[in-house]
């Protein structure tokens, strides 16, 4: 899977923005090239949601085990919930597991950062995690739907 094919696949669900902040946006440098998704059926960054998925293509300070300093490296972040998270992981956030490698590429893991809140990564997305990162790119939409339409109504 590519970024685009990534971005593709979300934007063909309605309501998804994914923003690209860039030198023109405001934004913090260090998140130029990266890729946040938001449900917005009115296609504008919401002030009060945290993206349900993102793309990262570089370290973040703090966040360098998943080495993305590595060339065509990118690692995807997913919001999938508790349940996915457990079914993929086999524990639940915040329950001491054994640690993956957050470098390892084409594998489903807890994330490196914030695998304790239940949020899921994988690094380079491939033949082996294709569809289960669209499953979970999915559930973590229908998800972030669902709390919207809790919060503003259906």
């Amino acid at each position: 899977m590519t970024i685009d094919e990534i971005i593709d696949f979300l934007e063909d669900f309605g309501g998804v923005l994914a923003t690209r902040p860039g030198p023109d946006d405001g934004s913090p440098e260090i998140s130029w090239g990266d890729v946040f998704f938001f449900y917005s059926p009115d296609g504008v960054v919401p002030k009060t949601a945290q993206p349900f998925a993102t793309i990262v293509t570089k370290n973040y300070p703090g966040d360098e085990s998943s080495r993305l300093e590595r060339p065509d490296t990118f690692r995807v972040s997913i919001a999938a919930g508790k349940e996915a998270f457990i079914d993929r992981t086999g524990h639940a956030p915040g329950e001491p597991a054994a640690e993956d490698d957050p470098s390892v590429t084409d594998a489903v893991i807890a994330h490196p950062v914030y695998g304790s809140v239940g949020w899921l990564a994988v690094v380079n997305p491939g033949k082996r995690t294709g569809e289960a990162t669209r499953e979970l790119l999915r559930t973590a939409c229908q998800l972030a739907r669902a709390r919207h339409e809790r919060r503003h109504g259906a």
